[in-house]
């Protein structure tokens, strides 16, 4: 990271909040375990993904450990932008320091108060804080009152409550702060693979007047315009079915080879590891392989064998 870091100090920064402003829907990339990484965003932003986020970094490892800042974020000054830094917190203070650490080389921070793993809730992270709307409201008046620049987006995603009107007090409580915007993901802490609550959004918008981002099983470009519709969303952030097909909010319905063929370039430009790499391909590749394609490509071993597949069976 310190490398691509001092590259970066002359990258041209931008305001997140000028796409919310551009009268379009924002297309989002989510924070991803694993794999919304620098090479995977870069991917995205070649097929109209408008805004990515890195994945989940604990906050307090971040601030504590130089470690940690290499692996766990890494951008570059050509076009990671605009970029979004995700931070898990529970103190403000320490928050504010990873943020100022970033501020120079992203365009924003956003909280996470939705991640519902175990881990995370019993450390305090995650979707727990969506039960203490005033540490929320702390920890983004901290931010905002010691980062100078008023471009820098501080932003939240959550999880909804049973009970809608406490989704709602939070929000507002953090709207009342500054936070720039807001991502919904349309579930509770409990539910996996229920359907997504895509009614309540639309009333968590209806109740604000900073925007608000939809989140939850939206795998295509219809998907992602319908639950604008549905509930007024000023942005559409995907996850698992940006995985499987990184050109969606381009329009395919499938992952085309052109995308395959810029994964490629890209991850071997990036040195990405290759689980990472072939794991990427996995995804990308369901729709397109037959049981049997499958069963043969995904134990591939080594990058070689890889592109040696790609090459035999179409022609990447």
């Amino acid at each position: 990271m310190i490398g691509d870091i001092i590259e970066t100090k002359q990258c041209q920064l931008k305001d997140p909040m000028d796409l919310f402003h551009s009268g379009q829907v924002v297309k989002i990339c989510a924070p991803m375990v694993r794999y919304s990484k620098l090479a995977f965003r870069t991917l995205v932003r070649k097929y109209s993904c408008d805004l990515c986020y890195t994945p989940m970094i604990v906050a307090a490892d971040f601030v504590r450990s130089a470690k940690a800042r290499d692996s766990e974020f890494t951008t570059n000054k050509v076009g990671d932008h605009p970029l979004i830094v995700q931070f898990a917190a529970k103190e403000a203070q320490i928050l504010c320091d990873a943020a100022r650490i970033v501020c120079p080389f992203a365009d924003g921070i956003d909280l996470n108060c939705g991640c519902p793993q175990r881990w995370a809730m019993a450390e305090g992270y995650g979707a727990c804080l969506i039960n203490k709307p005033e540490l929320v409201r702390d920890m983004v008046r901290h931010v905002r009152n010691q980062i100078d620049n008023p471009r820098f987006s501080v932003s939240i995603k959550i999880r909804i409550h049973e009970d809608l009107k406490r989704t709602v007090d939070l929000c507002q409580k953090a709207e009342a702060t500054g936070v720039s915007w807001i991502t919904v993901h349309g579930r509770s802490v409990e539910e996996r693979h229920q359907p997504v609550h895509y009614d309540a959004i639309k009333i968590i918008k209806q109740s604000m007047s900073i925007p608000i981002v939809a989140n939850g099983d939206i795998k295509n470009l219809k998907d992602a315009e319908n639950v604008h519709h549905l509930t007024g969303a000023d942005g559409i952030m995907v996850a698992r079915g940006l995985l499987a097909n990184p050109a969606m909010f381009a329009g395919y319905e499938e992952t085309p080879l052109k995308c395959i063929q810029d994964w490629v370039d890209i991850a071997l430009e990036h040195g990405t590891p290759f689980t990472c790499f072939h794991h990427h391909l996995m995804y990308m590749m369901e729709r397109i392989t037959s049981k049997q394609e499958k069963k043969v490509f995904n134990v591939l071993s080594s990058t070689s064998a890889v592109l040696d597949y790609l090459n035999n069976h179409y022609g990447v």
